[in-house]
């Protein structure tokens, strides 16, 4: 247990040490990216250091299985250096027992990833994409989903339109059960039209079965309301402006994602890259284990036996192809070529058995 838990601590201050250089690496880097992406907004070195915190988390989450291949090389390069290795393996630990506690340590800091750093990394880039749309485009997003539908904002020379929709198609380019509430910019609400079907074509809305209220002072708006078997409304909305106001799946908590994938499907919206986001964040714990085993598999050897840059080498190609394969399986599973589960737990779970198969071969055969 003492050996285990020497191991264990370790490997967690060599994996903070790792995280705590690209975190800082990363957020210099992409300080000066910030400057140089905003340039024309004239960006201050303060806002510049602001976003670059906001967006720094969400990088440094991405890369986070080869973060932990990188601490495992450090770590069995060192114990291999100190001739620990030898002396564990001559007190009669075998290689695989001696891993268990590095192996229980990644799955426990996969855990805390998971459940807590996904929520601080989802809401700092929530608030990057908030902060960077502000100094590029002056205004929000125009989308979002909820439990009563969805609504959309667009606005004109002459004000502010809401929409409310109950559900819509695909792309949110046709909306059933529409409701447009029309603001002026001083007086507030100024007309309102139901339709049965709204569809989003070039510079327009084409509603169908519409009613418009108007409400002017000392008027009746139900008696001067007036229907319409069709009707056009100017728009300067576009299908890609509501696709983008999605904002990506990273941005939403966890915790909150089954509520928000329910949500959009009952809206009418594919919530398929989402949920191959989050059966993916679920695969993580597994993943960063398997980058562990990659990783013992070929610097877990004596400093004496020679190769040792070869074997380092080979360990960081092989946790690239992993990862790359992961991001492949997750574009395959986005645009419907797979299935979600086959998408999300198949490159974990094949880098598991070849990392596994590759130390049985290397340290027990």
């Amino acid at each position: 247990m003492t050996l285990s838990l020497y191991i264990a601590r370790r490997f967690l201050a060599t994996f903070a040490m790792v995280f705590g250089g690209f975190s800082v690496l990363l957020y210099l880097i992409d300080m000066v990216e910030q400057i140089r992406r905003f340039a024309s907004a004239d960006l201050g070195l303060g806002a510049a250091a602001e976003l670059a915190a906001l967006n720094t988390p969400q990088s440094v989450y991405r890369i986070l299985p080869m973060i932990v291949i990188l601490a495992s090389i450090a770590l069995f390069l060192a114990l291999a250096r100190s001739s620990e290795l030898v002396v564990i393996r001559a007190a009669g630990r075998s290689a695989l027992r001696m891993l268990v506690a590095p192996l229980v340590t990644t799955l426990v800091v996969g855990a805390v990833a998971v459940a807590a750093l996904n929520p601080i990394v989802a809401g700092t880039a929530k608030r990057y994409e908030v902060r960077a749309n502000q100094y590029k485009l002056g205004e929000g997003n125009v989308l979002s989903v909820t439990r009563e539908g969805l609504w959309l904002r667009q606005g004109g020379p002459e004000g502010q339109t809401v929409i409310r929709a109950a559900r819509s198609n695909y792309d949110g380019t046709v909306l059933y059960d529409a409701t447009f509430i029309a603001f002026a910019e001083a007086s507030g609400p100024v007309a309102r039209i139901d339709a049965a079907e709204a569809t989003l074509t070039e510079g327009a809305w084409l509603l169908t079965d519409a009613k418009e209220w108007t409400f002017t002072p000392g008027g009746n708006p139900e008696r001067e309301a007036v229907r319409r078997d069709a009707m056009r409304l100017p728009s300067e909305l576009t299908v890609d402006q509501i696709r983008d106001s999605f904002g990506t799946p990273s941005t939403v908590p966890i915790w909150d994602l089954p509520a928000f994938i329910a949500g959009l499907e009952r809206a009418g919206f594919s919530a398929r890259k989402h949920n191959v986001w989050f059966q993916m964040e679920l695969a993580l714990p597994l993943l960063l284990v398997a980058m562990v085993l990659v990783g013992a598999g070929f610097t877990m050897r004596h400093a004496r036996s020679g190769n040792t840059g070869v074997m380092v080498l080979l360990a960081v190609v092989s946790g690239f192809a992993i990862f790359l394969l992961r991001n492949f399986a997750q574009v395959l599973g986005e645009n419907g070529q797979i299935p979600v589960l086959l998408a999300a737990w198949t490159p974990p779970v094949a880098a598991l058995l070849l990392s596994l198969s590759l130390l049985l071969h290397l340290e027990e055969g």
